[in-house]
């Protein structure tokens, strides 16, 4: 069966990635006409654009600076590229979190989170949903003519849960709707058993560590309700884009089987679906499963739209390595990298002390947790176990001080090559 193009501009197979240029502003005078030169030298005809972008767009409540997205997609336009363009709340700026605390998610152990990382949103928070609508709608008035624009990008990679008083309202009410009444709900439930039998529905919440966790059916409607409240998100969203875009098709990238959600539900509410696939490949033999079960993530992803043309919106699958991500090119030897094949980024946002930080702290947590392999090494034992049993110390010069790595067998000597 022939299907038409995703995005009308594109007919044909679309190739590109993912490039956030909102990072650059500083020195985008050069880096951006040299990003547009690599993207034309590699055959590129699209990039998704402005997924983590909403303090570059809103700096401050209500006050906007979209000329960096207009110069960026006029130049996108001019040099053959489509723009998959995002809608922000996969991050909310510092100042929406400080003014509306209640947009931050509650944990299951009943937690608040603080401001930082990425989709941790409230699904239940009504001002999260009218600030969403509300920079959604700018960007579709403002970009809805430009020749750039194929398609839109739904926040990203929706995951996760929020426990707060709202969705726990929210889940209740989404009970009452399915059972009607409480001796339904028990029944389904079978709560008699250990006395869980609950006589008020505000007696209810959600499954927690630091509470009910035991009741399967519990958890299992707790997972549809959550794919409920990810579809409403997600309608939400595209409700302005599909109001002044009506042609512009959505879509939001999945993440194979993540058990968070139920995709077939969600792939209703998408236009076209895609998916981010990171394989990692080691050049040995378990390539072959890994290859496997990327194929069948791939197939299933294909699978949610009944075989209807899909997009892989994120992947790096030959990289094997990733240099030194900070700010202290002083202390790379860029030169060194580049004849090994190694990768050496420069990210202005990321200090060099933090990735030192960073680096220390994973090497603790190793250690920590191969502490008794060690002694055992030392000890002559596991002999025979060609993974467990290589004692070396590659080395790694950061900021004037060297740190050594713990290895064995087959891994101790991989992570040395690469090293």
């Amino acid at each position: 069966m022939k299907y038409p193009p995703i995005m009308r501009q594109v007919p044909h197979i679309v190739h590109g990635g993912d490039y956030n240029p909102d990072q650059w502003l500083r020195e985008k005078d050069v880096i951006w006409k040299e990003d547009m030169r690599l993207a034309k030298l590699a055959g590129l005809n699209s990039l998704s654009v402005g997924i983590f972008s909403w303090a570059a767009l809103e700096p401050e409540e209500g006050v906007y600076d979209f000329a960096w997205l207009d110069e960026i997609l006029d130049r996108m336009a001019d040099n053959g590229l489509t723009a998959v363009l995002a809608t922000p709340s996969g991050a909310r700026p510092a100042w929406l979190s400080q003014k509306y605390p209640e947009v931050l998610r509650v944990n299951e152990r009943r937690e608040k989170m603080l401001h930082g990382g990425r989709h941790n949103h409230c699904l239940s928070s009504q001002v999260y949903r009218r600030k969403v609508q509300e920079i959604n709608t700018l960007l579709a008035e403002r970009y809805k003519d430009h020749p750039a624009l194929g398609a839109w990008h739904i926040s990203n990679e929706f995951g996760g849960e929020c426990h707060c008083p709202a969705c726990q309202d929210n889940f209740r009410l989404w009970l009452l709707e399915k059972y009607d009444t409480l001796d339904n709900l028990n029944h389904a439930w079978w709560t008699a058993f250990w006395s869980h039998t609950y006589t008020d529905w505000s007696q209810i919440e959600s499954p927690s560590p630091i509470g009910e966790q035991s009741v399967h059916a519990q958890k299992l409607d707790w997972k549809r309700f959550t794919t409920d409240q990810f579809r409403k998100w997600y309608r939400i969203e595209v409700e302005p884009l599909k109001r002044i875009t009506p042609d512009v098709p959505c879509t939001t990238n999945l993440m194979g089987i993540y058990p968070g959600i139920n995709y077939f539900d969600l792939a209703k509410d998408l236009d076209f679906v895609c998916w981010d696939s990171y394989p990692q490949w080691e050049s040995t033999e378990n390539d072959i499963a890994t290859a496997q079960f990327f194929s069948f993530e791939h197939d299933l992803t294909r699978g949610l739209k009944g075989g209807k043309p899909f997009f892989l919106l994120e992947s790096c699958p030959s990289v094997r390595y990733i240099a030194v991500l900070a700010t202290g090119y002083n202390i790379v030897d860029c030169a060194a990298a580049r004849e090994r094949g190694i990768p050496v980024s420069n990210v202005p946002t990321y200090g060099t002390d933090a990735v030192a930080q960073f680096a220390i702290a994973m090497l603790l947590e190793i250690c920590h947790h191969v502490a008794h392999h060690s002694e055992t090494v030392h000890q002559g034992k596991w002999s025979r176990c060609p993974d467990w049993c290589y004692w070396d110390y590659p080395l790694i010069e950061l900021r004037g001080k060297t740190m050594g790595i713990i290895g064995f067998g087959r891994i101790g000597r991989r992570t040395g090559e690469i090293a």
